[in-house]
């Protein structure tokens, strides 16, 4: 048995069971690449699920993180502390919303989205029957309340708390989202590009259309950046490309580099109706070590102007994925995306293909049984971009 296969066994005897794990024990990182239990080197063009945007083992990083961890690690929100302060101004300058609350994760982040929005709407009526909209293919988390949110029946299957006051319309749709609008709609939610649903960014005149929308029925537009923001796209956030500017905003993933930290934000203008002193809370959420890396994250984005490097490379990496489709035309349908959140649709199953780019020492995820997702660290060079068409092709071809 080798080291692999000795923490699989151990892990799968008293873990709960609720992942289908790839056959993989990652041991360490470095740059765009890490190394398993066994010392096989794989390239990492899923970066932990879009979260190690800076690649693994920035010194910087890593150095600003042992630093706080000598200093303080928890102090909980019955006291201030001089990481959290830095990293809400910090993520508020960076996103343009007024007021921030830092989570432990991108589900709670949407929870006290969602939260903000039904006291929002609270404060202005008094009634607590009021609808939101989402969207068929969402994903938003696992929790309750974000699985409430989720277009997905896969996910939802069992646990529909609040049945009935989730309207779903069809992303890319305006029409279908206006039909939807009744005098108890108190917001609309959506991802600015779909990341599990598929990997489909938001029309431009639809995501103006909604703005609009939300601005005439006065409703609130949230909008989940957790994968799709923090640079992946060319911008900061995706929703600089189009030009709008949601109420509510989500973010986490490459928000802490690998370390657990959310965080939802507003405007100035919610705020002052929403969520007020005791109606929300965590005891983790904005503790030093996470609002440390937040800071150190935002500073190194600002540093390297990493935002600059993935539009650079953005027609490099379309210009590679386009190439491997136009040569198996009969095999993928197409390829579709923003900056470093691609994705490749195939006419079977990518199952096989996951697992056979694996064996030949690359790491790349789905978005539904049929799509291909690549969501490699912002830092990648073109050399890593030609190492991943290679694999990839020889992995099509041999199939």
């Amino acid at each position: 048995m080798n080291n692999s296969e000795k923490y699989m066994k151990l892990e799968d005897e008293y873990t709960l069971q609720t992942y289908a794990r790839f056959p993989i024990v990652i041991e360490k990182g470095e740059g765009v690449y890490v190394t398993d239990a066994d010392g096989k080197r794989y390239l990492d063009f899923a970066a932990g699920i879009a979260v190690y945007a800076l690649g693994y083992g920035n010194r910087e990083f890593n150095e600003a993180l042992k630093k706080q961890i000598d200093l303080c690690i928890h102090t909980s929100n019955l006291y201030y502390n001089e990481p959290a302060s830095l990293a809400a101004k910090a993520f508020c300058e960076v996103s343009g919303m007024d007021r921030v609350f830092f989570t432990n994760s991108g589900t709670e982040a949407i929870e006290g989205a969602v939260k903000s929005a039904l006291k929002y709407a609270f404060s202005g009526d008094k009634k607590d029957d009021h609808e939101i909209i989402a969207f068929d293919h969402s994903f938003h988390g696992r929790s309750l309340g974000a699985l409430s949110v989720t277009g997905n029946p896969h996910y939802r299957e069992g646990y529909t708390p609040w049945e009935g006051r989730v309207k779903f319309a069809v992303y890319n749709d305006l029409e279908s989202v206006k039909a939807l609008v009744n005098d108890r709609t108190c917001a609309v939610i959506m991802e600015t590009v779909q990341g599990e649903g598929g990997i489909h960014p938001a029309d431009p005149d639809f995501i103006k259309g909604v703005r609009k929308l939300c601005d005439e029925k006065g409703l609130l537009l949230i909008l989940d950046e957790i994968q799709c923001g923090l640079g992946r796209t060319g911008s900061m956030f995706a929703f600089e490309d189009y030009g709008v500017r949601p109420d509510i905003l989500t973010s986490a993933k490459a928000l802490g580099c690998g370390i657990p930290v959310g965080a939802f934000a507003m405007t100035q203008k919610v705020a002052d109706r929403s969520l007020k002193v005791g109606d929300h809370g965590s005891t983790y959420g904005g503790n030093p070590l996470a609002c440390a890396a937040v800071c150190e994250v935002l500073n190194l984005f600002e540093k390297t102007d990493i935002v600059s490097h993935v539009k650079s490379l953005t027609p490099v990496l379309e210009e590679a994925l386009d190439g491997i489709a136009k040569k198996y035309p009969g095999r993928i349908k197409e390829r579709r995306g923003k900056g470093f959140m691609q994705a490749l649709e195939f006419t079977a199953p990518v199952a096989d293909v996951i697992k056979k780019a694996q064996q030949e020492g690359l790491l790349i995820i789905s978005a539904g049984a049929n799509v291909l997702r690549l969501l490699p660290p912002l830092v990648i060079e073109k050399e890593h971009i030609n190492e991943m068409k290679n694999i990839l092709d020889k992995v099509i071809s041999a199939d």
